[in-house]
């Protein structure tokens, strides 16, 4: 997930001030809105160390009614809260009807911070996240809004503010030596907080993941995330009461994280590296492909992509020097009659593939949360429940042994427009091409917005997503099987790891 996150967003001095004055004016009457309603609000601060959530706090909270909120600093557990349930002391400060709590870190203490200095056992791990999902359904369902925000910036950047605040005899006292551990140890660190985003990104309680390296772009986006949220809680309500109809939440914010913002299009090959680039790790697929059977490693590779992206061709390139009797390739199409009395996620699983296989998927079960979403398909609640849905399933392949990547052949819409125009003036090309791709082509911002919330959401560790870019088709080739190459050669290496190690018993 926060690989696929951009943390050079900026914003200057002047763009925030104009912003946050009108987002702020909106969060106060928001705030007063919601205390008529008497709708209960928690809005958590984490993140990771030095990310600024005490200043992003003292910003948030200057718009509102100081007579309606109360902020809680969540330190490690005192004597008495040592003595009760770990959720005792959060249940204790939930906040009444139309009043707003907000803490500056919380519950996920206990599976981060306390996790990673050896408080918490990792036996004690999966009890923990299961108390917490419980502990914000419970909430949730009772009528309390969750906002969730997590600040992050880079390793680097953490480095450079903690030697800031060092360098002062006034702000050193603020830097431990369990924040220096954890940065010197950020990659180990950062896979607890990876874990915790993945297992409790609800619907009813969502991650609003805040890029805190520019701090005017923060503050904006907190604000802004916030206020939006509340007014769709609002409207919500008001029409489940039938005041109004059709809420859905917006999708115009300039503070949606996008993933493929930062995708350098630029990158090409010329053809004589590509050719010669292609044919050694086709050679070393090959060679792998042995072992895969060997070794009874089962592969999963998903591709999606706009449509002329190239995953035709890339597949093409991937099976060409596979044996053919250990792979196979499933183009997926409209579901059919059969297909639509079942689970959605049956006519994939009925294609996944036995140990030592690997199965190519010619898009995904993804189109719930893409196609599907925004052509009303599926509701709301169908698509949003997803996310998760599609996160269980991966993790139980991957559990099970299997080697899954997907990947999003990203193109931009001029070199689209461009190969459908080549499509349509091509002999022998011209079936690649319908009506309905200059339909999806006119809605490709609604696709961008649902993409991209796709790849944050569902690119996990055991999962990962790979963006292509692929305005090049040379490049985004060799990409693809780079990738695929490098992935099965470290699952290869675990796995006569693991055989040597069972034998020396």
């Amino acid at each position: 997930m926060l690989e696929k996150v951009d943390l050079d967003k900026k914003m200057s001095k002047k763009e925030m001030k104009e912003i946050l004055e009108t987002e702020s004016e909106k969060l106060a009457l928001l705030q007063r809105k919601c205390k008529a309603a008497g709708i209960p609000i928690m809005v958590v601060f984490e993140g990771v160390g030095a990310s600024g959530k005490g200043t992003q706090i003292n910003r948030f909270i200057q718009p509102l009614d100081p007579r309606g909120f109360e902020v809680y600093s969540i330190q490690r557990e005192n004597e008495e809260e040592e003595m009760r349930p770990f959720l005792w002391r959060f249940w204790t400060k939930t906040p009444a009807n139309g009043r707003m709590a907000i803490f500056d870190r919380s519950w996920y203490r206990r599976v981060l911070t306390d996790r990673f200095d050896g408080i918490t056992q990792e036996s004690d791990i999966p009890l923990a996240f299961q108390d917490i999902l419980s502990f914000e359904e419970q909430l949730s369902v009772g009528g309390t809004v969750i906002i969730k925000l997590f600040l992050y910036i880079s390793k680097e950047e953490q480095k450079k503010r903690f030697k800031k605040l060092l360098d002062s005899k006034e702000t050193a006292w603020r830097v431990t030596p369990e924040d220096l551990k954890r940065n010197k140890e950020y990659e180990r660190y950062m896979q607890m907080n990876e874990e915790m985003l993945q297992k409790t990104d609800t619907d009813m309680a969502p991650w609003v993941i805040v890029e805190a390296t520019d701090k005017e772009y923060a503050a904006v986006k907190i604000i802004s995330c916030v206020a939006e949220r509340l007014q769709y809680e609002l409207d919500r309500r008001a029409a489940e009461k039938g005041m109004v109809k059709n809420v859905v939440p917006s999708e115009s914010s300039q503070f949606k994280l996008g993933a493929l913002s930062g995708v350098d299009l630029s990158k090409s090959l010329e053809r004589e590296e590509y050719k010669e680039r292609l044919n050694k790790l086709q050679k070393k697929l090959s060679m792998l492909h042995n072992e895969l059977y060997r070794l009874r490693i089962p592969v999963v590779l998903g591709f999606e992509g706009w449509d002329a992206g190239g995953k035709g061709g890339a597949i093409k390139r991937l099976t060409s020097h596979l044996d053919p009797r250990g792979y196979a390739v499933h183009p997926t199409a409209a579901p059919n009659d059969y297909e639509k009395v079942h689970h959605y996620l049956w006519r994939f699983w009925k294609d996944m593939p036995k140990a030592g296989h690997i199965a190519i998927f010619d898009r995904t079960w993804y189109g719930r949360v893409m196609v599907e979403r925004i052509e009303g398909f599926c509701s709301e609640a169908d698509w949003k429940r997803a996310y998760q849905e599609i996160n269980e399933m991966e993790a139980h392949i991957a559990h099970s042994g299997a080697i899954i990547i997907k990947f999003w052949l990203h193109i931009d819409k001029d070199e689209q427009e461009r190969r459908f125009k080549e499509r349509q003036t091509t002999p022998g090309k011209e079936w690649k091409i319908t009506d309905e791709d200059w339909r999806n082509r006119e809605k490709w911002d609604q696709y961008e917005v649902a993409v991209n919330e796709m790849l944050l959401r569902t690119s996990t560790t055991y999962a990962p997503w790979i963006i292509v870019e692929g305005n090049s088709k040379y490049y985004a080739r060799v990409k693809v099987l780079e990738t695929v190459v490098d992935a099965i050669e470290k699952k290869v290496k675990e796995r006569k790891a693991e055989l040597k190690a069972k034998s020396n018993k």
